[in-house]
């Protein structure tokens, strides 16, 4: 996104979701039942950091929809589709297979797993973001299992203008702002429909079914449940957002502010009242992360962040803002770390241990500086230059086009 595009609020939300999946990842370090009575409940409820995920999908959503509905509502032509795709590609492509790689690579190295042509498959099927479709591939190498996210966000990537291929064919006698949207949210219907099929229709073997079973067993405990058009449902919840954002009138008020705070605290009750039920926090028609009202919330601070006076300008700091610019490699390395240094040293955690908490603390301590300097080095030597060389391509290809 270019710096005039930015949405307010935005930095601030993308760098919150990769901190609390982060947070969940270090806390899946630790035995939640050695901790004494005061530190438990907390732990406890940021061990729902997982929900950063559906904040991603929310803030994709709203930030790749945006061109789509300005367009929409001006009366022109669908954005060029091979910008688009260009664009997600240098985003997302060049950090991803390095990551993915990388995983694949400590899997049959220090994490000693053999060589077979099932984890070939798997490979192989991340590789081409073709991995969401089936338990077996789910999670594509298991040196790095945060990975499996990346091809389900791909597949929301492909819908995301096919739908808006049905929005632009509406004549444009009967377009308008009300109908459009209301068409968007059939569109979500439409979407909830196919993943409740598709659950019905596709459902794993009790066979080995469960974590007790590694990372496959895993996949077939979260799937049918977890599967990619489930999550577009919450893409398609931001993109329904970006809407209505651009609706709004464009001056500041400060009961925007107000609201947002009252969404942005809304979000993060949501990890506490999920204690006692589901990790997963499975919400309506099974869909995670307390779907719909989570990534509702989430959208409705988006929108109104965007417009607030005071409140986006204080989350969106010089330090969150360069947290979100790095999020990508905070998101797609830290497992390898995590996984690295939990195999290289067993008790770096404190596991085994009766009282874990210092270790834990200093587990954390050491590794995070560490994720921060992967991702920062993965932003500037693989990303950057990926999205430069996209926005150059772009724009001499917008330069031909209006001149010839």
């Amino acid at each position: 996104m270019q710096q005039q595009d930015r949405v307010a609020g935005a930095d601030f939300l993308r760098a919150a979701a990769c901190l609390l999946v982060l947070i969940h990842h270090l806390i899946l370090r630790i035995d939640l039942t050695k901790l004494g009575e005061g530190l438990r409940p907390t732990l406890t409820a940021l061990r729902f950091g997982n929900f950063g995920v559906a904040i991603f999908f929310v803030l994709s959503g709203f930030l790749l929809a945006l061109p789509f509905w300005r367009s929409l509502d001006a009366g022109g032509a669908m954005p060029d589709l091979h910008i688009y795709a260009l664009r997600r590609a240098a985003r997302i492509v060049p950090g991803y297979w390095v990551a993915l790689t990388a995983g694949f690579i400590l899997s049959v190295t220090l994490l000693g797993y053999a060589l077979t042509p099932e984890l070939a498959m798997r490979y192989a099927s991340g590789l081409f973001f073709m991995s969401q479709w089936h338990w077996r591939t789910f999670f594509p190498v298991e040196g790095n299992g945060p990975l499996w996210s990346i091809s389900f966000e791909a597949t929301s990537y492909v819908l995301l203008p096919l739908c808006f291929l049905w929005i632009f064919a509406i004549p444009e006698n009967r377009r308008s702002p009300l109908v459009t949207r209301l068409a968007w949210l059939g569109i979500i219907a439409v979407t909830l429909i196919a993943h409740e099929t598709f659950r019905t229709l596709s459902p794993p073997n009790e066979l080995d079914r469960g974590w007790q079973y590694g990372m496959q067993g895993g996949a077939k405990e979260w799937m049918p449940n977890y599967n990619p058009i489930g999550f577009f449902a919450v893409f398609a919840l931001g993109t329904l957002a970006a809407g209505i954002q651009i609706l709004l009138p464009r001056k500041r008020r400060i009961w925007f502010d107000i609201i947002a705070l009252a969404c942005l605290v809304a979000t993060g009750l949501q990890l506490p009242l999920s204690t006692g039920g589901s990790w997963e926090a499975y919400g309506w028609l099974g869909v995670p992360y307390a779907f719909p009202l989570f990534p509702v919330l989430i959208a409705a601070a988006l929108v109104t962040l965007s417009r607030s006076v005071l409140l986006a300008a204080l989350l969106d700091n010089t330090v969150m803002r360069f947290t979100a610019t790095i999020s990508f490699g905070i998101y797609i390395w830290q497992d390898i770390v995590l996984t690295s240094m939990q195999t290289i040293s067993p008790a770096i955690f404190g596991i085994g241990r009766d009282d874990p908490v210092q270790d834990w603390f200093i587990g954390c301590a050491v590794a995070t500086p560490i994720i921060f300097l992967l991702a920062t080095f993965s932003y500037f030597t693989l990303e950057r230059p990926a999205i430069r060389s996209a926005a150059r391509i772009t724009r001499k290809n917008s330069a031909v086009t209006q001149y010839s």
